[in-house]
């Protein structure tokens, strides 16, 4: 074949070819050439003599394993070609930037509530016919029939008898409900999921005097069991590389690792999305300043900007803020403030915690710093399976179930912890560890760190799992853990 063939073949593919390779194919078939190209490893991104076979045998890639890191190849003789990038759109769904309101006042409270408690009940009412509490107590007390009611959990207890006893509330007034431990252990084992503060729904019968409820059932909100969640299943193209919690500015940032994975991303990466903690902060907390490299916060972001200012600009790169980010505390937080965003490429794009965009598929991000309280509160949750918290938050269809525990949420009239839309993908960080599993067609993925252990991580008993990229094929939702160690 003629070399400019033989070019053109591999530039339609993503790769460049070194004069030697182009040489040692100018007499092959153009059915060998095909084979080599859709048998490519695609971290290849110049194809040299040594990926192919000599000519005498058959012209088949040399057996190679997925590396967890591809090295940094110089041709010399290599030919320069223009690449073609498909444009990579980003719409952004939903993002608390710029429509925060609250003040902290008694009134909004009552306002957060509110909507969440709407929200979700509107979710549970769609499965089944709930009365308010009210109603329940001024019924006709001598039938026994079982009856239904939406309520967001109040209390929590344990009976001496070793039973749940739970109080739930709506707008109309309260009501104790019992899980018997021994009547029905699959539901009883259910009810050790219930979190303060989530929606629930509730069947049961009432007590004689119609102030307890004997539950016979417990309904989340939950997502349906199947999703047609994409938008348009032609723009699921492209691959997105999802990580979280850079921690640029500690000491135990690991800079090698993360050169590597700068030198891995190539032609036909679309899409990097970041999901909190970019830098590590300033006071986050005690003793932190003797575990900093960087003592000022805008000097980390300055050098976060030019490590990520060196991701090549093709590829659409999404950053949402963490608890150690340069943002309020509270959530949700509002994008970076232009004192920061300007430091980095105009290209970027800044969203807040939690955000949804659309990249051909939906994607929730949201930092995930509620893990922490769920983990805590329920039993056989632990940091080393993070998707277990992040399936719990699409069966409650909220971010942040817990209000009061060790995340601090700011009382805005609407709970953007409400996971109203469906995503394709749940995507979190913060716990430093690295999950990826599937939850009724939404892949959850939990991308690690860049940072060893600290000090800090230490006294908490936390091994992390650092220098991961979590790579998905947005086609068909196929993903690879590429480790950079």
């Amino acid at each position: 074949m003629e070399t400019g063939e033989i070019i053109q073949i591999f530039a339609e593919s993503g790769f460049q070819i070194d004069r030697q390779a182009l040489d040692a194919m100018r007499t092959s078939s153009p059915e060998q050439i095909q084979h080599v190209v859709k048998t490519m490893d695609s971290s290849v991104l110049v194809v040299g003599i040594e990926h192919i076979r000599p000519l005498g045998q058959d012209l088949t890639l040399k057996t190679i394993s997925l590396p967890s890191y591809i090295p940094e190849i110089t041709v010399q003789n290599a030919i320069p070609i223009k690449i073609k990038h498909r444009e990579c759109p980003v719409t952004i769904l939903k993002d608390i930037t710029n429509q925060s309101t609250c003040i902290g006042e008694y009134t909004e409270f009552v306002q957060y509530f509110r909507d969440r408690y709407s929200s979700l009940g509107e979710i549970l009412r769609k499965r089944l016919g709930a009365r308010p509490i009210e109603s329940l107590k001024k019924r006709n007390l001598d039938t026994r029939e079982p009856l239904s009611v939406i309520g967001m959990v109040l209390d929590i207890k344990t009976t001496s008898n070793g039973h749940k006893l739970i109080q739930i509330e709506d707008t109309t007034g309260t009501l104790r409900i019992l899980i018997h431990k021994e009547r029905d252990k699959e539901l009883f084992e259910s009810a050790n999921r219930i979190l303060l503060d989530e929606v629930i729904g509730i069947t049961g019968t009432l007590s004689s005097d119609g102030n307890l409820m004997f539950v016979n059932r417990i309904i989340w909100p939950d997502i349906p069991n199947s999703q047609n969640t994409t938008i348009n299943g032609k723009n699921r193209v492209g691959k997105a590389v999802f990580i979280s919690d850079i921690h640029v500015g500690s000491k135990t940032f690991l800079e090698d690792a993360w050169l590597k994975f700068i030198d891995w991303l190539g032609d036909d990466i679309n899409y990097l999305v970041i999901a909190g903690d970019v830098v590590d902060g300033i006071g986050v907390f005690p003793g932190q300043d003797k575990e900093l490299a960087i003592s000022d916060i805008y000097e980390q972001y300055e050098k976060a900007a030019e490590y990520l200012n060196a991701v090549p600009k093709h590829i659409k790169i999404i950053i949402s803020p963490g608890n150690h980010d340069a943002v309020r505390q509270a959530e949700p937080q509002p994008r970076f403030p232009e004192r920061i965003t300007k430091m980095f490429r105009n290209d970027f794009i800044f969203v807040g915690n939690p955000a949804m965009v659309d990249i051909g598929v939906k994607v929730l991000i949201y930092h995930g710093r509620s893990m922490d309280d769920i983990i805590a509160n329920i039993p056989g949750f632990s940091y080393n399976e993070p998707t277990k918290p992040m399936t719990e938050m699409l069966k409650l269809r909220h971010l942040s179930p817990i209000y009061g525990g060790r995340v601090s949420i700011a009382p805005e009239k609407k709970d953007h912890f409400v996971i109203d839309q469906i995503p394709d993908i749940l995507h979190c960080g913060h716990v430093h560890t690295v999950g990826v599993s599937s939850y009724r067609d939404v892949l959850t993925i939990n991308s690690g760190t860049w940072q060893s252990q600290t000090e800090f991580q230490k006294r908490m008993n936390l091994m992390p799992v650092p220098s991961r990229a979590t790579l998905v094929d947005l086609s068909g939702m196929e993903y690879k853990i590429m480790d950079f160690n």
